[in-house]
């Protein structure tokens, strides 16, 4: 495939309205998506990615600064440039924002919770669901409820929603096997990189099955947390909807941090 680039000029020329780099990362981000470079596999030396986008290197490192900066990329000093892979340390850092109260700032009340999958359904996108999925009304949809535990107390309850035709071989099976976090099975088996979400937090009430789940009354205080997972070019893959028991837990999000 030639993806060399023709802007007519030196390197740092604009191709339409928008400088050369944002061209040679779109090419990159093109070649991502189509899995080129597989979660882990490192991308090529910067010279050769410049010969073959017929750009300066100046130009090709602005690109892969940006996709850095985006956490699609991570830099290694001396070993090149690799495709971001999700795991437990990513998730903890950068998607998992509940913590112990009074755990000492952010990192000193973070633990890693444990996940069980309470039910795995085939559905309707409900209108809702269709539009901030960015799929038409009734499409199919997987439907999954897990809860969450942090020292052994259940603190979370998630239901997930995610567009069946993104996914399609998921079962309750493949998901409850995996042996990393559902982000890094979205990666690694169907080629689904979640690079950021969107969040949006309120106060409600426990009503009586998610009272039940949580081992509180009906009517405590939880956190609720509506998430849209988001894909390269902002594509949404999954909808979250998070249930926080915060009697002993809170929010946290220490915004700028880089990831470890």
């Amino acid at each position: 495939m030639n993806q060399a680039i023709q802007p007519g000029g030196a390197a740092g020329a604009s191709t339409g309205f928008q400088p050369l780099y944002r061209e040679v990362k779109r090419l990159l981000t093109q070649s991502l998506i189509e899995g080129e470079w597989p979660a882990g596999a490192a991308l090529p030396s910067e010279t050769k990615l410049a010969g073959r986008f017929n750009v300066s290197i100046g130009t090709l490192r602005k690109a892969i600064d940006e996709l850095v900066a985006e956490r699609v990329v991570t830099r290694h000093q001396g070993r090149g440039t690799f495709v971001a892979t999700h795991n437990a340390n990513r998730l903890m850092f950068h998607f998992f924002h509940i913590v112990k109260k009074g755990g000492g700032g952010r990192d000193g009340g973070t633990e890693y919770p444990t996940t069980r999958t309470l039910s795995f359904k085939r559905a309707r996108a409900t209108v809702d669901e269709a539009r901030r999925l960015i799929l038409e009304s009734g499409a199919p949809v997987l439907r999954i409820r897990n809860l969450l535990s942090l020292a052994g107390t259940p603190v979370i309850l998630d239901d997930v929603v995610l567009p069946a035709a993104m996914f399609a071989d998921l079962s309750e099976k493949i998901f409850t096997a995996r042996d990393n976090t559902i982000y890094h099975l979205y990666q690694t088996r169907y080629g689904i990189n979640v690079l950021r979400s969107s969040e949006r937090l309120s106060a409600v009430l426990a009503e009586a099955d998610a009272a039940r789940l949580l081992k509180i009354k009906t009517g405590a205080p939880l956190l609720a947390i509506n998430r849209i997972a988001l894909s390269y070019r902002d594509t949404p893959v999954e909808l979250r909807r998070s249930l926080v028991n915060t009697a002993e837990h809170e929010y946290a999000s220490d915004l700028g941090k880089l990831d470890r």
